[in-house]
């Protein structure tokens, strides 16, 4: 016995087209959410090597310039535009003072490679703290934490 006719054929070549395009808007999405993770990871590396920059600078008056720079250098290093960033310091260069770095990146929602960054923009921020050393040498303050 052969069975010639298509008598109960679920779908035909519509349903390869649907298929692409719930594919193609599957991608976009875990893309997107992605974006977000991605954004948010490159926030807190720039957070952290600010702070570290700033504690480990030569001087007070150079500190907050070197902390812009390390945030600048590792939002660089992941391949981001630097030009996003926002950074805010709170804190001096002294004994026992902890420093608190705060960084701001904006970021666009959808990134396709050779087309751009297109769509609505989101705003990762992320922040880091670090304690100056209380036994450093040449800075001012009691060599001790009370």
């Amino acid at each position: 016995m052969k069975l010639v006719d298509e008598r109960g054929q679920a779908a035909g070549i519509e349903m390869l087209v649907f298929g692409v395009l719930v594919l193609i808007l599957g991608v976009l999405v875990i893309g997107d959410a992605w974006a977000v993770v991605d954004g948010k990871l490159a926030a807190i590396d720039a957070a952290r090597e600010a702070a570290r920059a700033f504690v480990q600078a030569s001087s007070p008056a150079t500190a907050a310039a070197d902390a812009r720079q390390a945030a600048t250098a590792s939002v660089v290093a992941e391949g981001r535009d630097p030009t996003r960033l926002s950074t805010a310091i709170e804190g001096t260069l002294t004994r026992c003072t902890r420093v608190r770095v705060d960084v701001t990146y904006r970021a666009h929602l959808v990134n396709v490679p050779f087309i751009g960054a297109f769509g609505r923009e989101f705003s990762d921020h992320a922040s880091h703290s670090q304690l100056v050393d209380p036994y450093r040498s040449g800075l001012p303050g009691a060599a001790g934490c009370p």
